[in-house]
């Protein structure tokens, strides 16, 4: 009797196969038939693991974003510096040593140029950039505190990096040769120090303005 093929194994497959063809072709090109010849499968497996291409491209999005999470708990570690947690997020994110995924990033690029066209990939697009936001705030706002700096403008520095970022990662895909290498996490980094440092002080509980 033939060995059933594992479920979860093959939408991994189907999954990183959509991934490919996003990062060379976009997300419009990238058909059922062209996710099913990049992965080796009949067209008719793909539409047996999954429903439609958005319900493949949301398993895309989680897989990207358990890479990413994968990369900032290793660079991590057992860190508990507010600073240096922040560090490690930036450098999970842009920075080109071991776990950079240059398919990930080109293939992001190209789902965010989707989104400004298609309401389906705007709505998962979203989703995502306001899970990221969420993530960046908490950390800013650990090393606002720790420095006893106002966080009360933790969102909208969040804001400015999450931008920053993106601007990195089309740079990265559309113009690799151009652009120095590793310059972004670099910059991110020394970005985010000025920025903590310039910001108010916190007002001193019960202190009374005179």
């Amino acid at each position: 009797m033939a060995r059933t093929p594992n479920t979860e194994a093959r939408r991994a497959e189907i999954t990183r196969a959509l991934l490919t063809v996003i990062a060379q072709h976009g997300y419009e090109r990238a058909t059922i038939q062209s996710i099913a010849a990049q992965a080796g499968l009949a067209p008719g497996l793909i539409h047996y693991h999954f429903k439609s291409k958005q319900e493949i491209l949301v398993s895309l999005i989680e897989m990207m974003a358990g890479v990413a999470r994968a990369r900032y708990e290793r660079i991590l570690g057992d860190v508990a510096d507010p600073g240096l947690r922040l560090d490690a997020y930036l450098e999970a994110r842009l920075g080109t040593g071991k776990g950079a995924a240059a398919d990930v990033v080109a293939a992001w690029v190209m789902i965010g140029a989707e989104a400004v066209r298609q309401e389906e990939v705007r709505v998962i697009y979203g989703q995502v950039v306001s899970e990221e936001l969420a993530l960046l705030t908490a950390l800013l706002e650990d090393c606002l505190r720790e420095q006893q700096r106002d966080t009360r403008g933790a969102s909208t520095l969040a804001a400015a990096v999450l931008a920053m970022m993106e601007g990195a990662f089309q740079l990265s895909s559309a113009t690799s040769a151009v652009m120095p290498v590793g310059y972004a996490a670099a910059a991110a980094k020394g970005f985010v120090r000025m920025s903590v440092s310039a910001a108010p002080m916190a007002r001193q509980k019960g202190r009374k303005a005179k």
